[in-house]
């Protein structure tokens, strides 16, 4: 009789008997029927007049219809923040700052509104867009803000000018934290911005569009264009540009960086990761547990720094395992727009079969596949949180990104074996390291290959904080003073 109450208290505890009721978010997204591109201060139309549709992976619906712009479009774009350049340059710092200020205010005023319109762009949980993507674009306003009049203290000794016209190309997987990353540098040191978002999240950004007029910037000062891989491509090609900066594949960063070579412009590249979760027989096991989670199933693990590999000592394997797998059952798969939802939509149905393709190339490879049991919608693109044990270095999920709520695990017995795992990859982002002993966490953490490493926690992050890879996974930093640095001409 005790087993029995012991057991209907387990399955209380870990919701086998209990289901949350729906908890939608009702606020609505502001979401136009269409957008223009947004050049010289104004919305126009393309002069391709070619638009393409704006569909949510939530539930497939149709969401707006987007400009598609041309190299005339991207010309003209150029063009308009070539003519803003000189004014905003020379603009005193405190008086930029008070702009990028206002931004970062009028977002807070419109935060609600941007969350939901950032979860139906891109699946993400509304919690998530909520509570970190949007209040995390706002701080990178605020953060630049305040350097904007004092960047004579950013390389004391010398002096700092604005490179001039800068391309930006952003990635579908934060869209508008993406944008805040990029254009609040480039604008605290006076230059001008031509930004391309991605094409199957383009929403945020032309919304973000009408808090630059809200503002009152000079027009030209930013410029947005929408499109596909052409559009990207006309921005990068651009002889105006002085500056490309871009966030996306490892494929697209390598194309960029072979079509610069030779022609001056500045380029920083952030591009994909296999971050690696190292987990120390010493660790705080169910710390450790929670960190992986946020690691690998945080925005469905679109995520470029995601902790997509875990390395656990051979000694704490199978306790680990036991209570990740405890904790997975526990996680909710479903509509994005429902507060109790811990994985949404993902991002698009090419990505899903992406997705589901390397999935089956490991099982087939040998991988032991578990998935906690979960009803999908039935329309939309999902995918259940997924563990790969079993695996080793060669397994393709092990060696590609993923990018997907999916995790692969593998072990170590030593630190140093640990280290050598960890390092086996092409990418060199981001890593992991949890222990007990302070001194283990700085040996192993000063031999990783990989532009941030946490410590005992994952996927933190801070607009003071430099942000940025090694390897295949890009060079330069964003955020902090390293990433202000990289917007700006040192003499």
């Amino acid at each position: 009789m005790a087993t029995k109450k012991k057991q209907v208290a387990r399955e209380l505890l870990f919701g086998d008997f209990w289901e949350f009721d729906p908890a939608p978010e009702t606020a609505p997204a502001g979401i136009a029927d269409r957008y223009g591109l947004f050049i010289g201060g104004e919305f126009v139309a393309p002069k391709s007049k070619k638009w393409f549709d704006s569909i949510s992976p939530r539930d497939e619906a149709k969401l707006s219809e987007i400009a598609l712009a041309n190299e005339a479009d991207v010309a003209a774009a150029y063009a308009a923040a070539a003519k803003a350049f000189p004014a905003w340059s020379k603009l005193p710092g405190a008086e930029r700052g008070k702009y990028l200020y206002r931004l970062a205010r009028l977002l807070q005023d419109r935060a609600r509104e941007f969350a939901v319109a950032e979860t139906l762009d891109g699946g993400k949980p509304i919690r998530e867009a909520r509570d970190f993507d949007v209040p995390m674009a706002a701080a990178h306003f605020f953060y630049h803000a305040g350097w904007a009049d004092k960047l004579e203290y950013a390389a004391p000794g010398r002096d700092l000018r604005a490179l001039g016209v800068v391309g930006q190309v952003i990635p579908w997987n934060f869209p508008l934290l993406m944008l805040a990353w990029k254009l609040a540098p480039a604008l605290a040191l006076g230059n001008t911005v031509v930004l391309k978002p991605a094409e199957t999240t383009s929403i945020t950004a032309l919304k973000f569009a009408e808090l630059i007029r809200d503002a009152g910037l000079p027009p030209g000062v930013v410029n947005i264009v929408t499109g596909a891989g052409e559009t990207g491509a006309a921005v990068v090609r651009h002889k105006t540009a002085a500056k490309i900066a871009f966030t996306g594949s490892t494929g697209v960063g390598k194309w960029i960086q072979r079509e610069l070579a030779g022609t001056g412009k500045r380029l920083t590249l952030e591009l994909g990761g296999k971050g690696a979760n190292i987990v120390f027989e010493d660790a705080a096991i169910d710390q450790a547990v929670e960190g992986i989670i946020n690691g690998i199933f945080f925005n469905q693990g679109h995520v470029c720094c995601a902790g997509s590999r875990l390395l656990v000592q051979e000694s704490i394997e199978s306790e680990v395992l036991r209570k990740l797998k405890l904790r997975m059952k526990s996680l909710r798969t479903g509509d994005p727009l429902d507060k109790n939802t811990d994985i949404g939509a993902i991002n698009s149905k090419r990505q899903w079969e992406r997705i589901t393709e390397l999935v089956e190339a490991g099982v087939s490879e040998g991988a032991e596949i578990h998935q906690p049991a979960c009803e999908l919608p039935e329309k939309g693109f999902y995918f259940a949180p997924t563990l790969l044990c079993g695996v080793t270095q060669s397994h393709r999920v092990v060696k590609e990104e993923i990018f997907g709520p999916v995790l692969s695990v593998l072990t170590f017995r030593t630190p140093d074996e640990a280290v050598e795992k960890a390092n086996n990859t092409a990418y060199g982002l981001s890593a992991g390291v949890w222990t007990d002993k302070g001194s283990k966490y700085l040996a192993v953490a000063s031999q990783l290959k990989a532009g941030v490493v946490w410590g005992n926690s994952f996927n933190k992050f801070d607009p003071t904080s430099p942000f940025g890879g090694f390897k295949e996974s890009g060079f330069g930093r964003e955020g902090g003073r390293q990433g202000l640095l990289e917007y700006g001409e040192l003499e």
